[in-house]
């Protein structure tokens, strides 16, 4: 009679742990990752993460390329107007990081060597050149609209004042009577916040765009 085969532990990979990372950031912040916490959370020694990665960087850095890599880049390659493009990949990264919002800092530092993100930085820099933008300013477009929206995901504007009315005195804040119930419709808000900065941002580069149409 055949003994039964003992159950094997799932075999450790580079995706597995890099998502074994990300829903840790996802859940305590970037604090929260060390090798140790890492392999106990995968059930595996501490130093079996080595043969993967060298530091915990490097693990943060490929957490951080794994969200870029879910950042649709389609409106890039199907024909559509750079501005439509512009918009349509502005919100696929802002509903990427809004996911991950922990991961935000480390994706701060720019790309490195992070393949995901740069594949993101070319495909907005050729767009921009290949509609007609002089290549500075191409690369200006891509950091304003970074800025723009990492600082969208950071945090929430609405979900930052208290539900309590008693905390908006009149007589100190004549002006936020009612913003005791921002907290409320904060997804609503924070919505119509983005929407009203990116078009605000992409008229003003329409407008730089009629400028240098007639000799792009």
């Amino acid at each position: 009679m055949c003994a039964m085969a003992r159950p094997r532990k799932p075999l450790l990979s580079t995706d597995r742990i890099v998502v074994t990372a990300r829903a840790l950031v996802d859940a305590e912040g970037l604090a929260a990752v060390s090798t140790r916490r890492l392999a106990a959370e995968l059930g595996v020694s501490g130093p079996s993460l080595y043969n993967h990665f060298r530091t915990k960087d490097e693990i943060l850095e490929a957490v951080a390329d794994s969200v870029s890599a879910q950042v649709d880049l389609s409106m890039f390659e199907d024909g559509r107007p750079w501005r439509r493009a512009l918009h349509d990949w502005a919100v696929s990264y802002r509903t990427a990081l809004r996911a991950h919002p922990n991961i935000v800092p480390v994706l701060a530092r720019g790309p490195g060597r992070r393949p995901a993100a740069l594949r993101l930085a070319d495909a907005v820099y050729g767009a921009m050149v290949d509609a007609g933008w002089p290549p500075a300013q191409a690369t200006s477009i891509g950091a304003l609209m970074r800025y723009f929206v990492m600082g969208s995901a950071l945090g929430s504007f609405a979900g930052g004042f208290v539900d309590d009315a008693a905390a908006y005195d009149p007589a100190d804040y004549p002006h936020l009577g009612q913003a005791h119930r921002l907290a409320e419709r904060q997804e609503k808000i924070d919505e119509r916040a983005f929407e009203t900065g990116l078009t605000a941002l992409l008229d003003g580069l329409e407008h730089q765009y009629r400028q240098i149409a007639p000799t792009a």
